[in-house]
């Protein structure tokens, strides 16, 4: 079918990406649903547009988006690798995390960057935090025997046994989760979201505070506003006493513009400052 898109589509397209740098963000979705209803396909207005509802919480309506656009003409490598991590964003927020961690992997092994260690090593972090721990370990025997997806990339080249139950597959991704997000360090020792996904590994699925509290100083040095960094340090100023500091960064977190890929929501830190300042 022939498109209607014409030069009124493509000057109205390029009106909503500078309404959308202006900070009106419904304006900007209007124009922008307009010009793909129109026939616009630019990479460069895909992924604006996908940010923005995807900052709305629409995680489903950006999924579908984003797979009807994959293939947008002129999309570079890195538009691409973009538009993979704002849909795994969307797996993950929908309940779809190993799916989510699939399409990583298969970004990484086409080749790593920053984004890539910073996105796939906060999503192995989700997989394997304590908390799911019984979900993992209650998995039906017809699928122990299948290799796991949370660790089919983990475990090339390392030369390891085969984790056989799903005990001893759950320590494993544990092990590997620490060796990745090192190595995503290793890449790059002064990306705060790396650290912060280091410093996570061993809060949340090693359990090792202490440790962790090493690199969540060292991230936040670099980057004193970094969401995720300020909540888990307001958690061992909570746990000396220390109240009016917690809620000094969290309230600094605050001021940050949050992601899918945040632990916590703006929902969750209001809610706890409000219990925290009433005293409850």
């Amino acid at each position: 079918m022939k498109s209607k898109m014409g030069i009124g589509t493509a000057f109205k397209a390029n009106k909503a990406y500078k309404t959308q740098q202006k900070g009106n963000t419904a304006e900007a979705i209007r124009l922008y649903e307009e010009c793909f209803a129109e026939g616009l396909n630019d990479p460069r207005y895909v992924l604006a547009y996908a940010v923005l509802i995807i900052r709305k919480g629409e995680y489903q309506k950006a999924k579908e988006f984003l797979v009807k656009h994959q293939k947008a003409p002129g999309m570079s490598s890195d538009q691409r690798i973009t538009l993979i991590v704002d849909y795994a964003a969307c797996c993950f927020r929908l309940g779809e995390l190993d799916k989510a961690v699939r399409k990583m992997e298969e970004l990484y092994r086409k080749g790593p960057n920053g984004l890539i260690y910073q996105t796939l090593g906060y999503l192995y972090v989700e997989q394997f935090d304590q908390s799911r721990k019984a979900a993992f370990l209650a998995r039906e025997t017809e699928n122990q025997e299948q290799e796991d997806p949370a660790l089919a990339m983990l475990a090339e080249g390392q030369g390891e046994s085969v984790p056989h139950t799903m005990e001893e597959k759950w320590e494993a991704g544990r092990q590997r989760v620490l060796k990745f997000n090192q190595e995503a360090v290793d890449y790059d020792d002064e990306d705060p979201i790396c650290l912060d996904n280091l410093a996570q590994t061993y809060y949340r699925v090693l359990g090792q505070k202490e440790e962790a509290r090493t690199f969540f100083e060292k991230a936040h040095a670099i980057k004193p506003e970094q969401i995720d960094t300020l909540y888990f340090l307001s958690r061992y100023d909570l746990e000396e006493g220390n109240t009016r500091a917690a809620v000094e960064k969290m309230e600094k977190a605050l001021e940050g513009r949050f992601s899918p890929l945040n632990y916590c929501s703006r929902e969750e830190l209001e809610n706890e400052l409000r219990t925290l300042k009433g005293g409850a």
